[in-house]
């Protein structure tokens, strides 16, 4: 079975972390800090929210997969994984969306 293309993404950015900036586009993310990191996830998903009210899969997929890979590069910045995520994920199973997003304004 081949690998899931989201974990061998996240082995990807790790390795490229500390590689020369003006070899690797995740290298050069990582040089700039993660405010700028931020401000390419911000910018992706925009970008993936003009897509979706377009009628191009394709395109939608496309800016998909880009902010997925500036979120796990901010993940990865900020010393989190998509495990980090999942496991979130996991927690809120089986929870209403109402009552889990009401607990976190409790807060």
């Amino acid at each position: 079975m081949a690998a899931d293309p989201l974990t061998t993404l996240e082995t990807t950015i790790a390795a490229r972390r500390g590689a020369d900036p003006a070899s690797s586009y995740t290298a050069h993310l990582f040089a700039k800090g993660r405010a700028k990191i931020a401000q390419k996830l911000g910018e992706e998903a925009v970008e993936t929210v003009i897509a979706a009210l377009g009628d191009d899969r394709g395109a939608l997929v496309a800016e998909a997969a880009d902010l997925m890979f500036h979120l796990a590069v901010l993940l990865a910045d900020a010393g989190l994984s998509l495990d980090d995520v999942r496991a979130e994920l996991a927690r809120r199973e089986g929870l209403s969306g109402l009552t889990e997003k009401a607990a976190r304004t409790e807060d």
